[in-house]
């Protein structure tokens, strides 16, 4: 989608620190880190946020939770344990409408979140 900010990332045109790519998704690290490990996992495709979801994109989902479950263990943050949060809309903290996943993790995090 023209004007995305994720969308440039995943095009290349807006450089970001890569942490893992596929076919149909794109993990980096968030620049402004709330822990010790942050980042994002998005779908190559624009999907603007979770309420998008339908019938015929709804599979990116497990993808994208299977690729998080294979860099917490890469990245060692696995076994003691760590966040994973997607905010959708306006009052749920959403400030890029494309689907994403914020992974944070490295310490102990607290509940509620804010």
């Amino acid at each position: 989608m023209e004007g995305c900010i994720f969308c440039k990332i995943v095009n290349g045109e807006i450089p970001s620190n890569k942490l893992y790519e596929d076919d149909k998704v794109y993990a980096f690290y968030d620049i402004n880190p709330e822990a010790p490990t942050h980042f994002l996992v998005i779908p190559k495709d624009h999907i603007e946020s979770a309420n998008a979801l339908n019938e015929k994109n709804v599979d990116i989902i497990s993808h994208i939770f299977m690729v998080i479950n294979k860099l917490v263990v890469d990245l060692g943050i696995s076994d003691k344990g760590y966040r994973i949060v997607n905010n959708c809309g306006e009052d749920g903290g959403q400030t890029v409408n494309h689907l994403h996943f914020h992974v944070l993790g490295g310490r102990s995090l607290q509940w509620p979140p804010g």
